[in-house]
């Protein structure tokens, strides 16, 4: 039995990267997952469905209100349920701010904010009506610690976390939990493109002398997910080697 045997979890950004490896991890452990994109889904979903797990793709821009809600009542629909949400959609457009192009800012800001907000709203409404479910958000480092040339992410990083600590106010009566997962330096196709030089600056940096992986930020979001962590809500679970203490 595993510990998300029957729930439904969505997982915005679900077709690559840290969202793949949720889905991999919670399939895995029994739910059916939802990995919700605007990029094709097959690949992850082909993958677990191979190894013996439940999943399917939806196409969802989270930057579209009426487009994420009709996604979100078709997934209710279709399984009755939903109980995860875990939302890990965004970009970067790094620059200087003196540098930064309006439309960076705004684009960075409307994926990672404001498309937190589309999808998690009329979740909340479903899960507040089953008095249960579990909202993680994945944020970042940089919210809590800033880092120059990121100023959008930055905002939009730290402006996810205060909407984690409000929202877990507001659903915690319902027995809803909104926590959040903030990566540091993270093994991706970024991180592999680093010169030898640039990476052993990089190390210098943490407490952990390696780049995380996907699966380290996978194994948070599981537990605050899962039912250990059913009396845990509003936290921030820092998953960056000691970047920042």
């Amino acid at each position: 039995m595993g510990d998300f045997d029957g729930s439904v979890a969505v997982i915005t950004g679900g077709a690559r990267g840290i969202g793949a490896e949720i889905a991999r991890k919670m399939a895995a452990d029994g739910a059916h997952v939802v990995c919700a994109d605007v990029l094709d889904t097959t690949e992850i979903v082909t993958e677990i469905e191979a190894a013996g797990g439940s999943a399917e793709g939806r196409p969802m821009d989270v930057t579209d209100a009426a487009a994420a809600a009709d996604a979100i009542k078709a997934i209710h629909s279709d399984h009755g349920h939903l109980d995860i949400l875990v939302n890990n959609a965004g970009i970067t457009r790094d620059q200087l701010l003196v540098r930064m192009k309006p439309e960076d800012w705004d684009l960075v800001l409307r994926i990672n904010l404001d498309g937190a907000f589309k999808v998690t709203q009329p979740t909340a409404k479903i899960m507040m009506r089953q008095k249960s479910g579990r909202i993680v958000n994945i944020a970042s480092v940089v919210g809590l610690m800033g880092n120059a040339g990121q100023t959008n992410y930055s905002a939009s990083k730290a402006g996810l976390i205060g909407f984690t600590k409000s929202l877990a106010r507001e659903l915690g009566p319902r027995n809803v939990t909104v926590n959040a997962v903030a990566p540091g330096y993270i093994q991706t196709a970024m991180t592999d493109a680093l010169t030898d030089d640039q990476r052993a600056a990089l190390m210098k940096t943490v407490a952990i002398p390696r780049l995380g992986t996907p699966g380290d930020v996978a194994d948070a979001v599981t537990f605050l997910a899962g039912p250990k962590a059913s009396y845990i809500t509003g936290v921030v679970i820092n998953v960056s080697g000691g970047l920042y203490i």
